[in-house]
């Protein structure tokens, strides 16, 4: 039987991991438990002491209860559902002081069996019974061994959850498993080191061909090792499918399925998949020997599936299809080539995308090739966009009969080779996700009772460059969110999240999904983070979850109140203003609160240096606008950050609404001279771009040293064409080509300012020329003009005085 189971700018530094005010989980222990069974769970971290709650993300696992034990341990009771399909399942635990990080815990169908020391000598094994699960851990060159007896013809199957159990973000404390079994002679049978669907972790297969005794060896692949570098290893007869063909099929079908196990055995299986799209659906399989311990992944959408028919391995001759479709196959052999044809329609845009390794777990690096009808080369793609499957779009320049190639990069091939290559015209969509605030940790939005806390959602675009709406659901008891659109062409804005003062603390786990403007309504898009679980060299991340949902939680009242203050007059492009910032301290607080934006709007920049001292209640935050700021209402938010006992805590303001604004004058600036010692004048021509409401003033400003202006600033209006200031250059000034003056307007509009600065222009200093030296008078000397030359006679003149 088979059975399938069941979301300003400045980044806070990375450094602000190790003192903010969030728990921390190191590691669980144990790191698994059985399903349908009650299991105490010791969650042992920093900063835990006030645990109150675990979130889970899946209803088959009931939380019972949670007791802290001191600040580095916290002991949780949890059950499980007996159906629950074995896996790895993620578990968040919840402090009034925040939420900590993500830490998967494994649940599985075979008892939990320890690792008894000392087991490090393979004549000295832990003695153990297939069908079971042990939990041990690897020291630095530490080698375990277990004992297990086998009869002929049976299948003893290994899997281990080593790297996949792990937590590390400083490429530190990591098991990268080897895993062997080994016959009474001490020659390995079997080994794994990794393994394309497990990735880092490993599973090997070997069938016994006499009754015997066996032994399993684990080690770290590089023999290091530590205390907390744990593993679960499953031992047992369980079936162990790698592959999974064909790849996926429409929601809510049922999937007849050939599952393909390492020894390349076919099981014939029906599949009931979702009843809605799902990019990665976990496949486990059940029968009369047990369950596999973690899923195959297939993919869910509304794509027919077309599965290979050989012969197909030329294009020239492919066999033709109708698009968008799903093609699905294997490059069973070495030098397999598969091909599939369509017809595209000129004009029209087609994305090619294939799955293999990155969500099937397939060992196929595949390389795929688009063909035109004239069986020329449009496009081709081996990994793309960070991720190790191709990925290709085009525009058909013709109507006609296209082809779709697909063949491993090293040539191999074996019938576990699997692979699905989705055809479609891209509709327009985007994705959805939370802005990390913490290097390389996703983002968790802890609540201030009475307070507001804002997160950044940033999007994904595809084909759609329109408004994008958002709705937030499953958010805690008393908290409410404020949203904003993300604008035509951007990518990213904040969402406040407030708390009544009257919420209880608590969490929840939140989805955030969104749709494009009144014309785009059905474009839809939705959250999904990316937990990087565990990072190796250049911080690339070798393990990492993905969630459709982030968590959130009420959690201590701050011990102020904040505000900033909304701005009533505009900021304009290329201009300046200051942005007031007020609390109210609670009797007893008077720490330093420092501030810093969330989130810039585009082209505004914010000094995030500044902070509210000891005694004080208020601070003035400077911003400057650039020239080709986004002209638009722009949510802007102030973050204030303070000490607490347990690190650094965070509440953010409401939103302020900046309005952002065209420049209002336009001046040219002439190219100026003199002398020192000599006064000049600059003239520069004005012009007024827009209406302006109340009174104007100009300053030049960024004179060079030893040059002033008796009146250097000057009353405008709408009517000014000129501006005039005069200068006097001092005889010590520094003789130079300065480019430095500017102006600066000034509009006075009730008790604040609008500020435009314009430049630059040009002063050049010169050095006074030398005075001409006097020189006597020398009186010329007449000279006697020489008598001019008697004129030349033509020869016919010459003849006439001849012949006289």
């Amino acid at each position: 039987m088979f059975r399938i189971s069941l979301i300003a700018l400045a980044v806070f530094a990375s450094s602000s991991l190790a003192t903010a005010a969030l728990p921390l989980v190191d590691r669980l222990e144990p790191l698994g438990v059985v399903r349908g069974e009650e299991t105490t769970v010791t969650f042992h971290g920093q900063r835990i002491s006030d645990a109150y709650q675990v979130l889970a993300d899946v209803p088959g696992i009931e939380i019972l209860e949670v007791k802290a034990v001191d600040n580095k341990k916290v002991e949780v009771k949890l059950k499980t559902n007996k159906d629950l399909a074995p896996g790895l399942y993620p578990v968040r635990l919840i402090t009034k002081s925040g939420i900590a990080n993500l830490r998967l815990i494994g649940v599985g169908a075979m008892p939990i069996v320890k690792e008894a020391e000392p087991n490090n000598e393979f004549d000295k094994p832990q003695t153990i019974e297939i069908n079971k699960t042990i939990e041990g851990v690897v020291t630095r060159e530490d080698i375990d061994h277990y004992q297990v007896k086998l009869t002929k013809g049976q299948t003893l199957n290994i899997e281990i959850e080593g790297i996949r159990l792990a937590f590390s973000l400083r490429n530190q404390n990591i098991l990268d498993p080897y895993i062997a079994i080994l016959d009474e002679g001490r020659f390995e049978v079997a080994t794994s080191d990794d393994s394309p669907l497990l990735q880092q972790d490993g599973l090997c297969s070997f069938t016994a061909p006499e009754d015997g005794t066996y032994t399993i060896l684990v080690r770290d692949s590089s023999f290091r090792g530590n205390p907390i570098c744990g593993y679960r290893l499953h031992v047992g007869t369980f079936p162990r499918p790698v592959a999974v063909v064909p790849a996926g099929g429409m929601p809510g079908s049922m999937m007849k399925s050939k599952l393909v196990d390492m020894h390349h055995g076919v099981t014939e299986a029906s599949v009931q998949l979702p009843s809605e799209t799902n990019d990665r659906w976990p496949v486990v399989t059940e029968n009369e020997n047990g369950v596999s311990p973690s899923p195959n992944w297939v993919r869910v959408n509304e794509l027919p599936v077309v599965m290979e028919k050989e012969p197909n391995d030329d294009y020239r001759k492919a066999p033709e299809y109708t698009a968008p479709a799903a093609f699905c196959g294997l490059i069973d052999k070495a030098n397999d080539y598969d091909c599939y044809a369509f017809t595209a329609k000129k004009g029209k845009r087609y994305r090619i995308e294939a799955f293999a390794r990155e969500v099937l777990r397939s060992p196929l690096d595949a390389y795929c090739n688009v063909f035109g009808p004239d069986n020329k080369t449009i496009a081709s793609s081996d990994d793309s966009r960070g991720k190790v499957d191709p990925f290709m779009e085009f525009t058909a320049k013709a109507d006609g009969k296209h082809t779709v190639r697909v063949y491993d990069q090293l040539r191999g091939g074996s019938p576990i080779h699997n692979y699905r290559i989705e055809v479609t015209m891209p509709d327009p969509t985007f994705a959805l996700t939370l802005k990390e605030l913490r290097r390389d940790e996703a983002q968790v939005v802890s609540v201030p009772a009475g307070g507001s806390i804002a997160m950044v959602v940033t999007s994904a675009r595809s084909v759609y460059n329109g408004e994008i709406q958002m709705e937030l659901a499953g958010l805690p008891e008393g908290v409410a969110a404020t949203t904003f659109p993300i604008p035509p062409g951007r990518n990213e804005i904040p969402v406040v999240l407030t708390a009544s003062k009257d919420a209880k603390q608590t969490a929840s786990l939140f989805a955030v999904a969104g749709h494009g403007d009144e014309k785009n309504f059905n474009v839809m898009g939705r959250l999904s983070q990316t937990h990087k679980l565990v990072l190796g060299q250049n911080r690339r991340h070798m393990w990492a979850y993905k969630t459709n949902r982030a968590a959130m939680a009420v959690t201590e009242k701050a011990p102020f109140s904040i505000e900033l203050v909304q701005p009533k007059t505009p900021i304009v492009r290329s201009g300046s203003k200051n942005l007031l910032v007020k609390i109210v301290r609670d009797e007893g607080f008077d720490g330093v609160v420092s501030l810093r934006t969330l989130y810039n709007p585009p082209g505004v920049g914010v000094n995030n240096s500044r902070r509210i001292d000891k005694g004080k209640t208020e601070a003035l935050i400077p911003i400057t606008a650039n020239g080709s700021a986004a002209i638009g209402k722009w949510p802007v938010i102030m973050v204030a950050s303070y000490a607490t006992k347990n690190g650094t805590a965070y509440i953010s303001t409401e939103a302020a609404l900046l309005d952002v604004q065209n420049s209002i004058f336009k001046y040219e600036f002439p190219k100026s001279a003199g002398e020192l010692g000599s006064e000049v004048s600059v003239a520069l021509k004005m012009e007024v771009l827009r209406e302006y409401e109340g009174d104007a003033e100009v300053q030049l400003v960024g004179m060079p040293n030893g040059v002033t202006s008796p009146t250097p600033i000057q009353k405008i209006n709408k009517d000014t064409k000129v501006v005039t200031f005069p200068l006097v250059i001092a005889d010590n000034a520094k003789v130079a080509k300065h480019k430095t003056l500017n102006v600066q307007s000034r509009i006075k509009v009730g008790d604040e300012t609008i500020v435009q600065t314009t430049g630059t222009g040009e002063l050049r200093v010169d050095k006074p020329l030398p005075p001409k030296k006097d020189a006597p008078k020398v009186a010329k000397k007449a000279v006697a003009k020489k008598p001019a030359a008697p004129k030349a006679l033509s020869r016919l003149e010459q003849l006439r005085q001849a012949k006289n």
